[in-house]
């Protein structure tokens, strides 16, 4: 994966960054980041990176400064500069050290995985045979299989490209995480799966280890695997006391291999279940149920009811469930059904949120667990489902939307980040943007741009200003960027506009 480093005084910008862009998938790692150009410096020449995303205005050494310094050391290094000035000076001086986009706060998404992409596949041109190219597209094609995102045929196109050989008529995945900051565990795990002639490896977007493995049989290889992870684990622990492997169900060909990562990456979930494993397995798991009495749930149903907060019709849902499923399931059958409802819970509300909640979880865990009645059961699951629109409702309950509304309508004119405002109502930008597009149906910037064309719409029809002196009050300090977004939005010119007024 190429290497990518970070700098900026505001860590929000940061934080926001690390959660913004899925990294892992456009075959980029974040391997470090600093507040100032001088700190920069000092970290780059001990942690080399091919990526540098910068801002221009910075203590101690300025970005332009850290750009000019990185040149001299590394000259083919890739820059990206994010500013808060719209600043032309600025923007000549970027071009003539060479930078590769100079993108304006609060960042705008598509453009910054636009250039990150077209970076990306510069990079690639470089060193096109170069093996860390080709791990690249690996994790890349290996992602996309693994989550429905290519067809199996168009998959094995590729794969033979890359050498990748998976056409057994069974799959075993495995997902593999540690905590380390000794040997990479990739290349650890990589190393002893090359020993024993083993499975095709990958980075996740999580920045786990994927494993996947051909097994020529349902029952004798796939034992003979699940021993050689055990193997694996065993080893492994004395170097990562942290390791965690999670094991999905045997997968009939290529086809299966999704559903049985997904249920790999719910296995290492039961962690806090079990938290004295090293290897859980999701057969295993579900291994106390009575197969002729599957208990199968929408949780497409529960995860409307979640994000409508509607904890009354949640607790009913899970009622219902639980009485219609009862018959002929063993009470471990039972308890697994719960086990997994309350993961699934806590990997929805960590996917909204971006923060580890295992917290909110741990009380309706235990209760599952010490549950001895049918009735036990569906209460402890029912606390969990409470839980979990509680900590959705505790956003809307500090009416931090309507604040933020509130500011946006009196001070459109200012400038507007969610930088700025996630620091003022302490929450996280990256979060704060994905409660108001939830709450509005609109992106912040969406939202902020429709606003302020309504007020010059005014402005055009109701007086004399000129269009420029409009464009600043409503908040564009950049008249070609206000024509266009005036353009988008009515579909003609502001200065048509204030004619046919």
């Amino acid at each position: 994966m190429y290497k990518v480093f970070m700098v900026d005084d505001e860590p929000f910008i940061i934080e926001g960054l690390y959660d913004i862009v899925d990294w892992a998938a456009f075959g980029l790692e974040i391997v470090g980041h600093a507040g100032n150009g001088q700190l920069a410096l000092e970290r780059l020449s001990s942690q080399p990176a091919d990526i540098l995303i910068t801002d221009i205005s910075m203590p101690v050494l300025d970005g332009l400064q850290l750009i000019r310094e990185m040149r001299q050391r590394q000259p083919e290094l890739k820059v990206i500069i994010l500013s808060g000035y719209n600043d032309f000076d600025y923007l000549k001086q970027g071009l003539q050290l060479g930078i590769d986009n100079y993108l304006l706060k609060p960042i705008n998404i598509e453009e910054l995985e636009a250039t990150l992409r077209n970076i990306v596949t510069n990079l690639d041109k470089m060193r096109p045979t170069d093996a860390y190219g080709i791990q690249i597209l690996k994790d890349n094609t290996l992602h996309r299989l693994l989550t429905g995102q290519i067809a199996c045929r168009e998959f094995e196109e590729r794969a033979e490209f890359m050498g990748i050989t998976l056409d057994g008529p069974y799959i075993g995945v495995a997902s593999i995480r540690a905590d380390s900051e000794q040997m990479p565990l990739f290349a650890a795990v990589e190393q002893r799966a090359r020993e024993a002639a083993c499975p095709v490896l990958f980075h996740d977007v999580h920045g786990d280890t994927v494993m996947i493995a051909n097994l020529p049989d349902r029952d004798e290889s796939a034992h003979a695997f699940k021993d050689w992870l055990a193997s694996l684990a065993a080893e492994l622990t004395e170097v990562y006391p942290s390791l965690l492997i999670g094991i999905g169900g045997i997968a009939q060909g290529l086809e299966g291999a999704p559903a049985s990562y997904r249920e790999a990456k719910k296995a290492m979930e039961y962690i806090m279940v079990y938290p004295e494993l090293k290897m859980i397995d999701y057969e295993q798991l579900g291994a106390g149920r009575d197969p002729s009495a599957a208990f199968t749930v929408s949780w497409t149903d529960y995860a409307k009811l979640m994000m409508a907060r509607n904890q009354e019709g949640l607790a009913k849902r899970v009622r219902t469930d639980f009485a219609q499923h009862s018959d002929g399931m063993t009470p471990a059958g039972l308890q697994h059904a719960a086990l997994e409802l309350v993961i699934r819970f806590k990997m929805e509300l960590e996917q909204i949120k971006h923060t580890d909640e295992s917290a909110i979880f741990q009380t309706g865990l235990q209760r599952v667990l010490s549950s001895t009645t049918l009735e036990e059961l569906v209460l402890a699951v029912q606390e969990v489902g409470a839980a979990t629109v509680q900590s959705l409702l505790q956003d809307m309950k500090n009416p931090t939307v309507g604040q933020v509304l509130n500011h946006i309508h009196a001070h459109y004119a200012d400038e507007l980040s969610l930088k700025l405002l996630g620091a003022q109502y302490h929450l996280h930008p990256v979060y704060l943007g994905q409660l108001f597009q939830k709450e509005t149906g609109e992106t912040f910037a969406e939202y902020i741009n429709k606003y302020r064309i309504e007020r010059a719409k005014e402005q055009l029809k109701n007086t004399s200003l000129k269009v420029h002196e409009i464009a600043r009050n409503v908040g564009y300090w950049e008249t070609g960027y206000f024509y266009k977004q005036f353009r988008k939005y009515v579909g003609i010119s502001p200065t048509d506009f204030k004619t046919l007024g």
